[in-house]
């Protein structure tokens, strides 16, 4: 039997296929990432087949799942706290604080870990006990606080500010205004998506929470390119950044909400002001057509997505559409559908949304939760 077991394996080994050249280039290029933040970005494009097949043009989303804390977030995470260490604001043993709802607390949580500083986080306590579960489970300090908006004192923002000002060897890290995120993307995503299309890329969209990955994104394509790529913002219901650049500068009240997270803005970032005149044009995005991309990705390419990725998808067909056959349009992968598979996957979710009609026949199928 033993025999017999050495013979078979020598002889399947004997007939496994060679390595192709790009599988050894990308391994070699990606060599040995020295800790978890080394092993942040340097994420694939992948074409969306189906939507490149249906509009002509090539269609690539940037993978953020596959980043280490699985969302773009991870990004800006790494920066803001390399530029507290950098300003030596942050020292060993050090407290990093953040207001966060989403994926930039889990980033700073893998980042703080990896680097052995505490981290603090304020959030809403709007928000799921299973994110919060997350973040202490990552080694986070949680706070979960009312929400209120931005200019009441008690905001999470403010608290954290606050919080990280009483305390010795502490950082506030201020993701929405502290521009070392967009410096992020400048440094990184940019110059990633670049290189990886050869600088074939027509188009870039996505949609902007705090601002970073819209902003410096564009900055790096428009330099990269000697502005030929067009850059366009994707903005869910309930933002007013949309209004504020076909208005050309019109800061309207905000309104309205979207099932998307972490995406949407009532004001001009800090991160997102230096690049505005940089946006070709701006595009909104329903509900409606977000869920049902979310469906769509899941059921064509295999690709279980958050409902912010999938906006920036429909987004990036739209501009395909807009710009004809023939183009390239990049956007942003920006998490997977894990975090959120209790409401977008929910029969009564969907229902309390006014969205289950939004999910086409055939796919309704992946409606597995009651």
């Amino acid at each position: 039997m033993f025999r017999h077991s050495v013979r078979t394996f020598a002889t399947s080994a004997l007939r496994m296929a060679e390595p192709s050249q790009r599988l050894l280039n990308i391994a070699k290029a990606q060599g040995v990432a020295h800790g978890l933040t080394e092993a942040i970005g340097n994420t694939p494009l992948i074409r969306l087949n189906k939507l490149s097949e249906q509009t002509g043009c090539e269609i690539l989303g940037k993978a953020e799942f596959m980043n280490p804390g699985g969302s773009v977030k991870d990004r800006a995470a790494l920066y803001v706290v390399k530029n507290a260490e950098e300003l030596g604001l942050l020292k060993p043993g050090g407290t990093v604080v953040e207001g966060t709802a989403g994926n930039t607390g889990i980033g700073l949580a893998h980042v703080c870990r990896s680097k052995g500083y505490k981290l603090v986080i304020y959030m809403p306590n709007t928000q799921s006990q299973g994110k919060i579960d997350l973040l202490r489970l990552l080694g986070a300090e949680v706070y979960p606080v009312p929400a209120v908006a931005f200019d009441n004192p008690q905001n999470y923002n403010h608290q954290a500010k606050r919080h990280a000002e009483s305390m010795e060897n502490a950082v506030w890290t201020n993701q929405f205004d502290n521009t070392a995120n967009r410096q992020a993307h400048i440094e990184t995503t940019g110059p990633e998506i670049w290189a990886q299309t050869g600088g074939e890329v027509d188009a870039f969209t996505c949609a902007t929470g705090t601002g970073g990955t819209l902003a410096g994104t564009t900055r790096a394509l428009k330099t990269l390119s000697n502005g030929k790529v067009k850059c366009f913002l994707a903005d869910p219901p309930g933002s007013v950044l949309h209004s504020y650049i076909q208005s050309g500068g019109k800061l309207v009240e905000r309104s309205g909400s979207s099932i998307t997270e972490g995406i949407g803005q009532g004001r001009v970032t800090d991160n997102l002001k230096p690049d505005l005149e940089l946006l070709d044009g701006s595009l909104t995005i329903s509900d409606e057509k977000t869920i049902e991309m979310v469906y769509r990705c899941l059921d064509e390419e295999g690709l279980y997505l958050g409902a912010s990725s999938t906006l920036n998808v429909v987004a990036a067909k739209e501009v395909a559409e807009k710009l004809g056959r023939g183009h390239t349009v990049v956007t942003m992968l920006c998490d997977g559908a894990y975090r959120y598979a209790d409401r977008l996957f929910s029969k009564k979710w969907l229902q309390s949304k006014n969205l289950l009609t939004s999910i086409p026949k055939h796919l309704e199928k992946y409606i597995v939760l009651p």
